[in-house]
């Protein structure tokens, strides 16, 4: 269990680091509009330019954090600007709930998205794929909240370490994820809101030449993003 399950991550202007991805962001961004022919574009698609610049600063703080398919889930969803500030205040409303239940999980607010990480052992026994008695206990929380949150679509990433053959690891991340989004499904949350995807071992945080790294990439990621009605009530509270 963490001692603070509820992380909020803020961009350090002062990091030169961070001050380097945000140029080589911008850069590529600029590149795509000139390239494409910024005149021809529509109000929404360089809305989604936009979201697409901040989504992908957002990737670089959060890194090491929870794994790049994650990440894409976060910049995918992104809106940016002043509707995207809207959906922010309803994640983080969300995510105070979530840390408030669920102790046995690290919740990361992060832009428009929360991110909700299991560790292997707190849903699944060790190289198993069926949902332990805690698991279930945690997960019937975690649904009850997003429930209450019926705007939101869930990401669902199963990820292995590297002990095993790759092909044996995807296999499992994907029993693993689907069993989760399974149990979902059983319980309230329509199919349509979640997505399951399974990264085997190609996907990890850590390093896989430790114990302790090996334990930190044998997860599973939840990243709620703002769904369609979402994006379109924010966009009409902010007056866009």
């Amino acid at each position: 269990m963490l001692n603070s399950p509820y992380f909020v991550k803020s961009t350090n202007q002062k990091n030169k680091n961070f001050k380097n991805i945000f140029k080589f962001s911008l850069i590529a961004i600029l590149f795509v509009i000139v390239v494409s022919g910024c005149n021809t574009m529509t109000k929404s698609q360089k809305g989604a330019v936009i979201g697409g610049t901040s989504g992908a600063v957002v990737g670089g703080v959060i890194g090491k954090v929870v794994g790049n398919t994650a990440m894409g889930a976060i910049i995918g969803a992104t809106v940016g600007g002043v509707t995207g500030a809207v959906i922010g205040r309803n994640m983080d409303k969300q995510a105070e709930e979530l840390a408030k239940e669920i102790k046995d999980a690290e919740i990361i607010r992060e832009g428009e998205a929360i991110v909700v990480k299991f560790k292997e052992q707190v849903l699944f026994a060790y190289d198993r794929s069926d949902l332990s008695a805690t698991a279930k206990t945690n997960l019937d929380k975690f649904n009850e909240i997003l429930i209450r949150y019926p705007q939101t679509n869930i990401t669902v990433i199963g990820h292995t370490d590297s002990k095993g053959s790759e092909t044996y690891n995807q296999t499992l991340s994907e029993k693993r994820a689907e069993s989760v989004t399974n149990y979902a499904g059983m319980n309230g949350i329509a199919g349509t809101r979640l997505t399951t995807i399974g990264k085997g071992e190609s996907d990890p945080i850590a390093t896989n030449d430790t114990d302790e790294g090996r334990s930190l990439n044998r997860r599973v990621e939840f990243v709620i993003t703002a769904n369609d009605k979402m994006k379109e009530d924010a966009k009409l509270e902010s007056g866009n």
